[in-house]
């Protein structure tokens, strides 16, 4: 009796979903899509993040390494929009078969003139609703990946895109109470244009929508000008640029400093933007605090 017992005890072991369930070797081409791929995938999920914290996605060199962690990568999530220019070259280099997801799908694309040509903008994902829809493009693709943990991946997809898109409530709210004329700053490089379209929010930059790019000389004296003539008030450095050309724009225009942002790479953990939402709510609040 005790030898039945024990063997149908062991059965249910081997049969349990627990005992069934797969880990999903992801890779995430920055920071912020790593920690969203996290948030949805859970405990199912083992995450390699190829531009780490504080990281640079545009100036990203690819090493050894990350080659390697996509050759045995189960599922690679990029942003798409242009950001990951480096992604084709690695995907080839690593000898990876599978699928390559482009969280931004289905995100509708700002563009703008640069030097003469049109381009997208890649930052997506600073508008939470935008961030949301990440969150269920990795979610559908996680259950593709594993359909064994289908409902564990939709359970907790289902609960992380509820909570961004409260947050994009809550920043839409948080910009409605400061008068437009005040909802204008300088920032190190044009990453927070969805944000800016989405909030409300006019940023100025010396540099387009990529950090590798150079401002003339013209161009930062007519941004002086225009920040002049606008009286904007607060500039903002970025915690992954050199914010060196920005506080000399600031110096000469009059603008005072508003703090460091996180518009596209994560603190460290333990420092104030360690996830996805953290990093949007420390930008929300740091940049309606200085316009009140």
């Amino acid at each position: 009796m005790k030898r039945f017992t024990l063997l149908f005890a062991m059965a249910l072991i081997i049969v349990s979903p627990a005992a069934l369930a797969k880990t999903v070797d992801a890779v995430a081409s920055f920071s912020v899509l790593a920690d969203i791929v996290r948030q949805v995938g859970g405990d199912h999920v083992k995450v390699t993040e190829l531009v780490g914290t504080d990281g640079d996605p545009h100036a990203f060199e690819p090493a050894p390494k990350d080659s390697q962690s996509l050759a045995k990568a189960d599922v690679v999530f990029v942003s798409g929009l242009g950001l990951e220019g480096w992604i084709d070259r690695l995907v080839t280099a690593s000898g990876y078969r599978g699928k390559v997801v482009t969280a931004s799908t289905g995100v509708n694309p700002r563009q703008m003139e640069e030097d003469g040509k049109t381009v997208t903008d890649p930052h997506a994902w600073n508008s939470a609703r935008n961030g949301a829809l990440y969150a269920r493009n990795v979610m559908n693709a996680l259950i593709a990946a594993d359909p064994q943990d289908a409902d564990y991946f939709r359970q907790h997809g289902e609960a992380y895109i509820q909570k961004l898109e409260k947050l994009d409530a809550w920043a839409k709210a948080e910009f409605a109470a400061i008068p437009q004329a005040k909802r204008k700053v300088l920032t190190s490089h044009d990453a927070f244009g969805y944000f800016g379209a989405e909030y409300g929010v006019q940023f100025l930059s010396p540099v387009g929508f990529s950090t590798e790019a150079e401002a003339s000389a013209s161009d930062v004296a007519g941004l002086i000008d225009q920040i002049k003539q606008e009286h904007i008030a607060t500039y903002f450095i970025e915690n992954q640029t050199d914010p060196r050309l920005v506080k000399q724009i600031a110096s000469a225009s009059g603008a005072k400093p508003g703090g460091e942002l996180y518009p596209e790479a994560l603190s460290a953990a333990g420092g104030p933007a360690a996830t996805y939402e953290a990093a949007f709510r420390h930008n929300v609040t740091t940049l309606a605090g200085s316009m009140k």
